[in-house]
C-alpha cells in the first residue's frame, strides 16, 4: 500500500513538472509576443517614420535612391508578377501614372520570388508600364520595410516621411485621395 502511495505521488510531481513546464512555458511565450507586437517589435515602419533610404535598378539599367525624390509625392509600392492583387492594382497605378502629375510612382518588384526575369518585362508589357520599376534583386529593401505581403505600398511625404501605409491592391481613387492629403 505505501508503495502505491510513492507511486501515485511521483505521478503527480512528475505530472506537475510537465504541466508547469509545457503550458506556462507557452503562455510566457505568448504574452512576450504580444508585448513585442504592442511596443511596435512586429509592426514595422509606421506612419511619421522616416522612410529608410536605398538604392537600385530599374529595369532600364539606371540607378535609383529613393532620397533623389526628396521635396516630391511618391507612392513605394512592392509587388511580384506572381501576385493576383498586384494584377489587380497595376493598371489604376498606371491610369495614375498617365493622368496625375502629383506624384511619383515607383514600384519595387521583389525580383528573388519571381521563377523566371523574363517574366517582368511580359508583365509590364502586359499592362503597358511606363512608371519606373525597381528590381529588389535580394529582397533587401523589401525586408528593410517590412514589405511581406504583398502587395505593400509606402507613402511617402516630400519631406521623406511616411504618410500611410497600405497591405493590399490599392485602386485609382485611392492614390487621388492620398496623394492630395500628402504634404
Amino acid at each position: 500500500m505505501k508503495k502505491w502511495i510513492v507511486i501515485i505521488i511521483l505521478l503527480i510531481a512528475v505530472g506537475w513538472v510537465v504541466f508547469d513546464f509545457v503550458i506556462d512555458g507557452e503562455s510566457a511565450s505568448e504574452e512576450e509576443l504580444e508585448n513585442e507586437m504592442l511596443e511596435g517589435g512586429a509592426g514595422g515602419l509606421q506612419e511619421g517614420d522616416l522612410a529608410p533610404d536605398f538604392e537600385l535598378e530599374t529595369t532600364d539599367g539606371e540607378t535609383v535612391q529613393l532620397s533623389d525624390f526628396r521635396g516630391e509625392k511618391v507612392l513605394l509600392n512592392f509587388w511580384a508578377t506572381w501576385c493576383p492583387p498586384c494584377r489587380d492594382e497595376i493598371p489604376d497605378m498606371q491610369k495614375y501614372h498617365e493622368e496625375d502629375e502629383e506624384g511619383v510612382i515607383l514600384a519595387v518588384n521583389l525580383t528573388e520570388t519571381e521563377q523566371e526575369f523574363d517574366q517582368i518585362g511580359n508583365f509590364l508589357g502586359e499592362f503597358g508600364v511606363t512608371f519606373r520599376v525597381l528590381l529588389d534583386e535580394n529582397t533587401s529593401v523589401s525586408g528593410l520595410y517590412d514589405a511581406f505581403a504583398l502587395p505593400t505600398s509606402y507613402f511617402i511625404n516630400t519631406d521623406g516621411t511616411i504618410h500611410t501605409k497600405a497591405i493590399g491592391a490599392i485602386n485609382y481613387d485611392l492614390l487621388v485621395e492620398q496623394f492630395q492629403e500628402m504634404e
